[in-house]
């Protein structure tokens, strides 16, 4: 079990860590990731990957393995790459810093709001695990994961009797599942504890990194307001499961679905970005190509989550990017937020062709 945790630390927690610098050594000099954002953006860029490296292969009927290989091909890759980046940049002295937002200033004052923050937090950890429970969609999408791991198909059997079945490819386009069988396959441990134990306190972790990042850009002031923000968000959380449906169910005790992941995790991280792109263009600030990469990398996993991601997010991308151009007269952005909608406008069609 010890083990079994050490592999999950390792590839949820030092993996994006490290492949988070990608975007960082691609930024301007006016740019330094705080560790959120260097997490929260490495996980962005592996969940990109596998939704490149899986949909393909679901499609082509292989078997689970080639995808675990080439994913970990992938992950290697990366690795190698931020590291040779990283001995390229040595002489700039591009290291973590624990700075606020994406171009971030001097450092937060250190608050006693802080601790509070961090106790309900702690709190909401601990009832995500210990008060964990069998969703009436666990019939699907955790059956999905743990035939996954077990029997190397992936869409081919009834996630309610095991029988084969014709291709799945609607629900194959969207194979968060799949990564929850590849983190049960790489750590060796049951894909349902990995979707009720280990999933909640990461996921939960990474929603409110995002919020932090958000807090950042709109309270820039060193009064306190950012820790205060983060209690009442996580107040609105903890009193939030007025329905079965709202977003505050989702993140709490359904992290473990992809449509928990795109309404708590991925749509509040483009929002954020979308939020940097606005202010960066009424500053008359370059975009950095590092902007992009994550931008494409959120839309991406936002397609990953759910099929419902690849419309939502193409909307925002768009309208937002339409909206800057027009406003701040800046054409040149058109074209590089249009190239961050094409794999939405690309999931969207296969979802048009396999529905």
């Amino acid at each position: 079990m010890v083990i079994q945790i050490l592999i999950l630390i390792l590839v949820l927690g030092i993996i994006p860590l490290l492949v988070g610098g990608i975007p960082g050594y691609l930024g301007d000099n006016k740019m330094l990731f705080s560790l959120p954002l260097r997490w929260v953006g490495g996980q962005f860029l592996l969940w990109a990957g596998f939704q490149l490296i899986c949909v393909p292969l679901v499609l082509q009927e292989r078997n689970f393995s080639v995808v675990v290989a080439l994913y970990w091909g992938f992950i290697f890759a990366l690795i190698l790459l931020v590291s040779a980046m990283g001995i390229r940049q040595r002489a700039r002295q591009m290291s973590v810093h624990l700075k606020r937002g994406y171009d971030s200033g001097s450092e937060d004052s250190l608050s006693l709001l802080w601790l509070p923050f961090l106790g309900i937090l702690l709190y909401q950890l601990i009832q995500a695990v210990r008060m964990t429970y069998g969703d009436g969609d666990d019939a699907f999408y955790v059956a999905v994961s743990t035939i996954t791991d077990n029997a190397e198909t992936m869409y081919q059997k009834l996630p309610y009797t095991g029988g084969g079945t014709e291709l799945d490819a609607r629900h194959g386009l969207a194979p968060f599942p799949i990564w929850i069988a590849f983190l049960a396959r790489v750590s060796g441990m049951p894909a349902v504890t990995v979707a009720h134990v280990a999933l909640p306190v990461v996921l939960i972790s990474m929603t409110y990194a995002v919020f932090y990042l958000l807090g950042c850009r709109l309270f820039p002031e060193r009064d306190g307001k950012l820790p205060l923000f983060l209690i009442f968000t996580e107040i609105l959380v903890l009193f939030g499961d007025y329905s079965y449906y709202t977003v505050e169910n989702f993140m709490i005790a359904r992290s473990r679905q992809g449509k928990a992941a795109l309404g708590s995790i991925v749509i509040p991280f483009i929002l954020y970005l979308l939020l940097v792109l606005l202010q960066r263009l009424q500053e008359r600030e370059k975009i950095p190509l590092s902007f992009y990469l994550l931008l494409l990398s959120a839309t991406i996993t936002g397609c990953l989550c759910s099929t419902l991601g690849a419309l939502l997010i193409c909307m925002m991308v768009g309208i937002t990017g339409a909206v800057g151009a027009v406003c701040y007269h800046e054409r040149r952005i058109l074209l590089p937020m249009a190239t961050c909608c094409i794999p939405c406008v690309c999931y969207a069609l296969l979802y048009l062709i396999f529905d």
